[in-house]
């Protein structure tokens, strides 16, 4: 079933004692905004976590493989896709050479059939075996804290050593030092999008837009690890529009969820030192508010 509506969203979620999504030319710090001190955590962070959702409740078979994974080689998966329309001859040669055609149309569709992310989120899958591009209807933004927040930096050792070496040494000098950063408490926000004529193009349906929900309302459940500390999803509010154009701009129904920190809280610890209001009595014209979690 294709989509014949717009949607934008508002994904709320938080972190307690843990690292929401480390930056790696900053040791691995949470990111921030430099002028600000909001948290950050990039889209494409929040996507692998999607990605990670989907490959999990649907065992990694078609329609719903996962083509960004872990030490996946793009190139295997371009393979299957020529050989998948019957034109396993295109492979012969220099892959390099081979540009644009019917061919390359045919292998993108058949990407777009297999593999959940790339009919959701796109891919350019150009490299080497040339699938072509794909432009996902689903958009993300970076989550931003709803407050600033503090990077707090624990030092760590280590009780086992690696070595005979180690071993010898006096208690107290083999102890392998180490750092973890965390964030005591933080609320983010992120906004989405998605868009039923690109959903068109790439085959994305509605039953596909149901798996997306389930999974940004579950996504955190199932990627625990001691360095993201405990993470939430606090709150998915989906703005339907009637139209596969839109009967609203998006920024004018984001900015009916509104959320602030209850009076007298001046250090939040808590996603109940929170209040989130949402105006939901006049919606414009040809909008309902969906609350999927």
């Amino acid at each position: 079933m294709s989509l014949a509506h717009r949607y934008d969203f508002v994904l709320l979620f938080d972190v307690k004692d843990g690292n929401p999504n480390g930056d790696p030319d900053a040791g691995n710090l949470p990111r921030l905004d430099a002028e600000t001190g909001h948290g950050l955590v990039t889209d494409v962070a929040l996507k692998r976590k999607v990605r990670n959702f989907v490959g999990l409740v649907k065992g990694e078979q078609p329609p719903h493989e996962i083509y960004v994974k872990e030490k996946a080689i793009l190139n295997n998966q371009h393979k299957r896709a020529y050989i998948g329309i019957g034109r396993k001859d295109l492979l012969a040669g220099d892959d390099k050479k081979r540009k644009g055609g019917d061919a390359v149309d045919q292998a993108r569709a058949w990407m777009c059939r297999n593999f959940f992310d790339v009919r959701t989120f796109g891919a350019v899958m150009s490299t080497g075996i040339n699938c072509g591009q794909v432009r996902g209807p689903v958009q993300l933004t970076f989550a931003r804290s709803v407050d600033p927040i503090v990077a707090s930096e624990h030092s760590i050792t280590r009780m086992a050593v690696a070595t005979e070496a180690e071993a010898e040494k006096q208690e107290g000098d083999n102890r392998t030092m180490g750092r973890k950063h965390t964030v005591p408490y933080g609320l983010y926000r992120a906004h989405g999008f998605v868009s039923a004529f690109l959903a068109k193009q790439t085959g994305f349906s509605g039953d596909d837009l149901a798996l997306l929900w389930q999974a940004l309302c579950q996504m955190f459940e199932h990627d625990r690890s001691a360095a993201r500390g405990e993470m939430t999803t606090r709150g998915l509010y989906v703005f339907k529009h009637d139209s596969e154009l839109g009967n609203a701009p998006a920024h004018a129904l984001f900015e009916r969820v509104e959320v602030k920190r209850k009076d007298g809280v001046d250090v939040p610890r808590a996603f109940a030192d929170y209040e989130v209001r949402v105006a939901a009595d006049d919606l414009p014209n040809g909008v309902t508010l969906q609350q999927p979690c």
